[in-house]
């Protein structure tokens, strides 16, 4: 379920994903250490390593909305980058296969998914029972929460204070469904949905809106980046959730196929390594 205003937004070309087979070789231990833990460590991630699958020539194609900071954006050269894609990057390399990312309307992202327009919805996708029943995921990789930003101006003290207000949330995203589900929702004065959080962020800096509800990681990322006079309200917010990687429904091998790389890169220090580039730590849920 989402960011420079100024960033532009294309289409990637859409291409198709072909199942794999065979077995990659472990790669050779990198150091030459004698400890005997680090012999077994290394033992370990080459045993791993052996066992992930060979994607050679197949290729993966990514839905995102490539307006979502820190997850996937556009940079300065109108590039996506962002955490999900160094981590889709990273996995893609360990399978031997290539990735292709596909920047789609994330209301309607199930439905690019379910007729195969992409293979995968990898863009800070949060696991919610509804979700599950429809789609394929992957184990969690980051925790996350519905978090509730104002103006630094605003009267709004707490969650409780939203009652009778305007409050804006992303089309599609966990963060409406959070909101729609709590038992403050009927108290609101009205729920306005934006294709993507930026929009949002914008009506609240005009006072369209008296809030924007949405994720935590990205809400903090977009305020530690952009000029505003937005705050945080830490009195409350719509809840805890994981973020993970979808498949359609049935394309069990495929998850499979991926989580084989979410857990090589977990425990050979990939991952944390892309999370201390985007966060500064390593937040990564290693299953």
């Amino acid at each position: 379920m989402k960011k420079l205003l100024s960033l532009a937004i294309t289409a990637a070309l859409m291409m198709g994903f072909v199942g794999c087979g065979g077995t990659a070789p472990a790669p050779a231990p990198e150091g030459g250490g004698t400890d005997e833990g680090t012999q077994a460590a290394d033992s370990g991630e080459n045993a791993a390593a052996a066992e992930l699958p060979d994607l050679s020539g197949q290729k993966w194609v990514i839905g995102l909305d490539d307006e979502f900071p820190p997850m996937g954006f556009r940079d300065e050269n109108n590039e996506i980058v962002g955490f999900d894609i160094d981590l889709a990057k990273a996995a893609a390399e360990k399978l031997g296969c290539e990735v292709e990312f596909q920047p789609i309307d994330w209301d309607t992202k199930e439905l690019e998914l379910e007729n195969g327009n992409i293979d995968f919805i990898w863009n800070g996708l949060t696991i919610t029972d509804e979700r599950a029943q429809a789609m394929d995921f992957t184990k969690p990789y980051l925790k996350n929460k519905q978090i509730i930003i104002v103006k630094n101006d605003s009267e709004i003290k707490s969650k409780a204070d939203l009652a009778g207000k305007e409050v804006g949330v992303q089309a599609g995203s966990s963060a409406l469904d959070a909101v729609e589900a709590d038992e403050l929702y009927s108290s609101l004065g009205n729920v306005s949905t934006y294709d993507t959080n930026i929009l949002a962020f914008t009506d609240l800096d005009i006072a369209r809106v008296d809030a924007v509800v949405a994720d935590e990681i990205v809400a903090r990322y977009y305020l530690a980046n952009n000029e505003n006079d937005f705050r945080v309200v830490e009195d409350g917010d719509f809840g805890d959730e994981v973020y993970g990687v979808a498949a359609k429904k049935g394309n069990t091998e495929t998850v499979a196929n991926l989580q084989a790389a979410l857990d090589a890169m977990s425990a050979d220090g990939t991952a944390a390594k892309i999370s201390e580039k985007w966060f500064g730590e390593d937040i990564y849920v290693h299953n």
